[in-house]
């Protein structure tokens, strides 16, 4: 018997994809609506949306009718995120595209992503499952509360040289893996799961996006640019406190330790010595094999989540699949 997961996530996928093209295109001003049909139709995987209408097809919202509007709302709240972490970060690119802020200017990004995060409740206001609406309302407080928190911590880590493997964890926690644990709460939610289950499900999206970050560090240092189509060792020229930083702190001799530190201290014209240095120094270490044991264990705890949530097995080993997929990319 051939596998539901292909098919299922490109019906859901394409669903989505023609409900949110309709979004914002017909709306005055244009000034304050164009810049957000643009960043949400630079694409990405769609991940938080597909795992929002997964999650509630597992417990009988087979139409979408009452998730379409949290995986709207999470989509356009993470958009609304990714444009404001943009202007902060004085990023030109997005997806190979110029950023909002770049394109039009800051003072319409700022006032585009403010009506993003409006229309994210909004969306949130307009599921029918009414009964269920307070408790997803706190919900999506919790989780854009975390998302701010973490952008928060990755900021002020940038100049603090006593950083913790712990805290950054905990950073990774809030800015990338609750925003995911959330959707499948949410969509759980929306179609009447039991509280219990929709606990379950925001632990598995919550593991499933550390494990998926770590695996994101991981290609970022040691992937193949041709494959990832990101320039290679990024983390380390910006001099990024990651997991993979910190871990080889830990394990490294105090010459190599102190030589790291150096590299990290400095942003040369020519960072290709650096990066290859570094490299080195962290493959010597072991730490390609220590990000893969601490992602491998968190995707052993969600998968643990997943299998203790109720709902249609059927549509819960798609929602695995999906996990399986992005844990486990290379690119």
């Amino acid at each position: 018997m051939s596998s539901p997961y292909p098919s299922m996530i490109d019906d859901l996928r394409r669903q989505f994809l023609d409900r949110l093209a309709a979004t914002f295109s017909d709306r005055e001003p244009r000034g304050l609506y164009a810049p957000i049909d643009y960043i949400l139709d630079l694409g990405g995987k769609r991940v938080r949306p597909l795992v929002a209408l997964l999650a509630a097809r597992m417990f009988g919202d087979e139409d979408l009718n009452k998730s379409m509007p949290v995986a709207l709302a999470v989509e356009v709240f993470h958009n609304f995120t990714l444009l404001h972490d943009d202007i902060m970060d004085d990023s030109p690119l997005r997806r190979g595209q110029m950023t909002v802020h770049e394109k039009w200017d800051i003072n319409t990004g700022i006032l585009s992503g403010d009506l993003m995060l409006i229309q994210a409740y909004q969306y949130l206001c307009e599921c029918p499952n009414k009964a269920a609406l307070p408790e997803m309302l706190c919900t999506f407080n919790r989780v854009a509360t975390g998302v701010c928190e973490g952008q928060q911590y990755d900021v002020d880590f940038e100049a603090r040289q006593d950083v913790t493997i712990g805290e950054y964890l905990k950073m990774i926690e809030l800015k990338t893996a609750v925003l995911l644990g959330g959707a499948l709460e949410l969509g759980a939610l929306a179609a009447g799961a039991k509280k219990e289950d929709a606990d379950h499900l925001y632990a598995f999206g919550r593991l499933t996006g550390l494990a998926f970050q770590l695996q994101d560090d991981l290609l970022d240092t040691f992937g193949d640019s041709k494959v990832t189509g990101k320039r290679t060792g990024n983390d380390i020229i910006r001099n990024k406190k990651t997991f993979l930083f910190l871990k080889a702190l830990e394990l490294l001799g105090k010459e190599d330790k102190d030589e790291l530190n150096a590299w990290f201290a400095d942003s040369p014209a020519d960072p290709a010595n650096k990066v290859i240095r570094v490299t080195d120094m962290m493959a010597r270490a072991g730490i390609p094999q220590a990000v893969a044991e601490l992602r491998d264990q968190y995707q052993a705890d969600a998968y643990a989540h997943l299998d203790a949530a109720g709902g249609d097995p059927g549509v819960k080993a798609v929602l695995r699949a999906l996990a399986e997929s992005l844990l486990q990319r290379e690119s």
